[in-house]
């Protein structure tokens, strides 16, 4: 079984966490067990790595899931970061349209499409973009994550009963408060925490990551 298979299986809720901006960090986090890491490579995010810094990414290969997290951007970042081995999966966190996730499938990369959800009809099109997953975050233009906010999960838990076929992550104000709830509510394939999870923006805090791994019984 492949890491994206594992992670996205359905007996067991995993765990990412998003925003890593350091290999010490990421190291900590294999260490754990934790199932994925995400790294944000949009320009105006406080968690950005920018990519001439991100080559250590290529060391930790087959030892935790490694996502690449992009806003709005052209493909050819993401395509060349995949060809260099420091990528697994491409997500695609922004106004993304199904054309532009169509790229990366015809290359045969597994993508993850993020959608802010406020209503129900956000969540319209969420099975249109044909990824490995639907990320489904707090509605919060201009910010695309991060923001330490949550949404109805009963939305999330109708988009899960209408499209079984599609694995489901949760994000969008997960804390080692509420990730049990949250699990128990949604049964999503994983969590994904970024602000409820560190020290500062990019700085991870192993004592709520080691909290929201016992909070999934892990």
């Amino acid at each position: 079984m492949s890491l994206l298979e594992r992670f996205l299986q359905p007996t067991a809720v995993s765990l990412k966490i998003c925003g890593v901006t350091t290999r010490q960090d990421a190291e900590r986090l294999v260490a754990l067990g934790v199932d994925a890491l995400g790294v944000n490579f949009w320009p105006p995010s406080k968690r950005r790595l920018a990519p001439e810094n991100a080559g250590w990414l290529r060391d930790l290969a087959g030892s935790i899931l490694r996502v690449g997290v992009f806003v709005n951007q052209a493909t050819a970042l993401p395509l060349r970061l995949i060809r260099e081995g420091l990528l697994d999966v491409v997500q695609l966190h922004g106004d993304e349209t199904a054309e532009h996730a169509a790229i990366y499938q015809e290359a045969g990369i597994p993508i993850f499409k993020a959608i802010g959800v406020k209503t129900r009809a956000d969540l319209d099109h969420a099975a249109d973009f044909g990824a490995s997953a639907v990320l489904l975050d707090a509605h919060a233009p201009g910010v695309y994550g991060g923001t330490g906010e949550t949404f109805d999960w009963n939305n999330a838990l109708d988009f899960k009963t209408q499209h079984p076929e599609l694995a489901v992550i949760l994000a969008g104000g997960i804390t080692p408060q509420n990730a049990a709830l949250a699990a128990s509510t949604v049964r999503p394939a994983a969590l994904d925490v970024a602000s409820g999870a560190e020290i500062s923006p990019g700085i991870k805090d192993f004592e709520k990551v080691t909290a929201l791994l016992a909070a999934l019984n892990r």
